[in-house]
């Protein structure tokens, strides 16, 4: 019986906290992160439909290959895709912006 009384009380609590869940209604803050996430998430599914695979990773740390993909973005003749492109390419040109410890020269 006092094994109840446990459970029911936890169970109670339980449900009063936030789902743990990794996609419950998250919603990430643009402002807490050096990328505009959303953004980088529209270019990467634009390029998709073009059949070409972008990796978010990369993008994030290695400018370069950041600055190529937003380029190649521009070859295909999609309006929306481009202006994405451009909102992306300048944040990436933007020198204020943190670069990774391992491409500094």
């Amino acid at each position: 019986m006092q094994k109840q009384i446990a459970t029911g009380s936890a169970s109670r609590w339980a449900a009063t906290l936030p789902s743990l869940e990794a996609s419950d209604e998250f919603e990430p803050d643009e402002d807490a992160g050096y990328c505009p996430i959303r953004l980088l998430g529209a270019f990467t599914l634009l390029m998709a439909g073009h059949g070409r695979c972008v990796n978010t990773c990369m993008m994030l740390g290695d400018r370069n290959y950041a600055m190529w993909q937003l380029a190649r973005a521009h070859t295909f003749g999609d309006a929306e895709l481009r202006e994405v492109a451009a909102r992306l390419f300048a944040y990436f040109d933007d020198e204020r912006c943190p670069v990774p410890a391992g491409l500094r020269a």
